[in-house]
């Protein structure tokens, strides 16, 4: 088959997993676009790569083209006009993930001890971004329902697209890691990112298919379910060929969490979810104490230095200029201290990132920074398993978000601006906080708000009801 041919296939299969997941019932605002556009970027490529431009080099001082800096001011302005409209469920959100709020304000704050002050306010303008997306989605009549129509648009899209790049476009779908060992990268710039907005989305196939089967036979459902399950088996396809190691790590781990979640007498306590997560942290810690280290490292394709990461944390810890503050937002790799770095570096000599996100937070903003991102991990965690008690699908989901970013993070910089996993940690973060705020105790029939229920959510604002057993 012709490259042209796949295309049209391609096209034309990304047209007909629409129609069979297509569902009149549920309406969305036409604003749900914008985050959908934000994810697509994000998870592909920028409009100037897209247009043949050369990849932008993080570490310099203009990172972004004209035409990149156009596209994100835009849709975050339409992003803002869009929250400005629904400023009372807004501030409602805002109030409840205060946390997010202090950390975005500490990352402004960091403009100002920055080297390059100009070039970290710009940054700290497109981060903004991503929180802005955020909101727009949960800041919808329906949250769980916008949530659920947000990860088709994303999956739908995404996933074939990779694996047409990967099979028939090999100049733009395959590439070569630095150490010149060819790799996968689909409609992303590298294997990293192909992996997470892989993973990402399959899990949130996975929680569709649940509710499928949990809502029983219905209307349209044999075609949802068809279009649902061929999206989880080409990002599954695609996780095996990605060779990322941590992203398939963390889609079992997020799998088995929401498949744990889903038993009754977890969802039913909140000492129960306690104890579930507890038991997987204690279980990979004796693992690890005792020796399971090197087995699992080898296991997930990796040499027991973590492919040469431990020699890069090495390398830029002694850097930092200021343990408590850091360098600055996005400020650490800009500069004198790039040479710093590589003169501490055997390898590696064009590493932009400290490949661990608690260690690049801690490089830009201290141990202040780190402390306020554990804050909102731990807030986070605690919005999802409240959620659980309400909507116990769409809670575990975004608990297995929030696990599997603070596990994703241990070998990648996953809290970074513009990076999938950091943009799904804050729809987890906020997302369980908007279940609780919209949440309505069960009817005496024991129904719950659920994806395919009744629609328990207001629609002009946030209503919080107190839940009576």
């Amino acid at each position: 088959m012709g490259s042209l041919l796949a295309s049209l296939v391609c096209i034309a299969g990304i047209g007909g997993l629409f129609f069979l997941n297509r569902n009149t019932s549920v309406r969305t605002s036409r604003a749900l676009w914008l985050p959908v556009i934000w994810i697509w970027i994000v998870g592909s490529r920028t409009p100037s790569i897209w247009m043949g431009y050369p990849t932008p080099d993080l570490a310099s001082q203009s990172a972004n083209s004209p035409m990149d800096a156009t596209a994100f001011a835009l849709l975050i302005l339409a992003g803002l006009v869009v929250l400005w409209q629904r400023s009372k469920r807004t501030k409602a959100l805002l109030k409840a993930n205060w946390l997010v709020v202090i950390y975005f304000g500490f990352c402004l704050l960091s403009v100002l001890w920055s080297d390059f002050p100009v070039v970290a306010f710009k940054r700290w303008t497109k981060a903004i971004g991503d929180l802005v997306m955020v909101l727009i989605v949960f800041t919808e009549a329906l949250p769980v329902r916008a949530f659920g129509r947000f990860l088709t648009r994303i999956g739908f899209v995404l996933v074939p697209a990779s694996l047409l790049f990967i099979r028939y476009f090999g100049n733009l779908g395959r590439g070569y890691d630095p150490d010149g060992r060819p790799m996968y990268t689909g409609v992303t710039t590298n294997k990293n990112v192909l992996g997470v907005i892989t993973f990402v989305t399959a899990l949130g196939s996975l929680w569709y298919l649940f509710s499928l089967f949990d809502a029983g036979r219905k209307r349209n459902h044999a075609r949802q379910l068809l279009a649902r399950g061929t999206l989880l088996g080409m990002s599954f396809a695609l996780l095996i060929m990605a060779h990322s190691a941590t992203s398939l790590a963390c889609f079992m781990l997020g799998s088995a969490v929401m498949l744990i979640t889903r038993l009754k007498w977890v969802s039913s306590s909140q000492r129960n979810v306690h104890a579930v997560v507890l038991s997987i942290v204690v279980f990979a810690g004796v693992v690890m104490l005792f020796g399971g280290q090197s087995v699992v490292v080898h296991a997930l394709g990796r040499q027991t230095t973590l492919t040469g990461r431990t020699d890069i944390w090495a390398a830029v810890l002694p850097v930092v200029p200021n343990r408590v503050l850091g360098a600055g937002f996005e400020s650490f790799w800009m500069g004198p201290r790039l040479n710093a770095v590589y003169s501490r570096l055997s390898d590696f000599m064009h590493v932009n990132e400290a490949h661990n996100g608690y260690i690049e937070v801690y490089l830009n903003l201290g141990i202040v920074g780190v402390g306020l991102l554990v804050m909102i991990l731990v807030s986070a965690y605690r919005g999802a398993v409240a959620a659980i008690r309400f909507e116990p699908r769409f809670g575990g989901l975004m608990l297995a978000y929030i696990v599997t970013a603070a596990l994703y993070s241990i070998t990648e910089a996953g809290f970074r601006m513009l990076d999938p996993m950091w943009i799904f940690l804050l729809l987890a973060a906020v997302g369980g906080h908007a279940i609780t705020l919209n949440a309505v105790p069960p009817t005496p029939s024991g129904n719950q708000a659920t994806l395919f229920g009744n629609a328990h959510f207001a629609n002009a604002g946030f209503i919080r009801t107190k839940y009576r057993s």
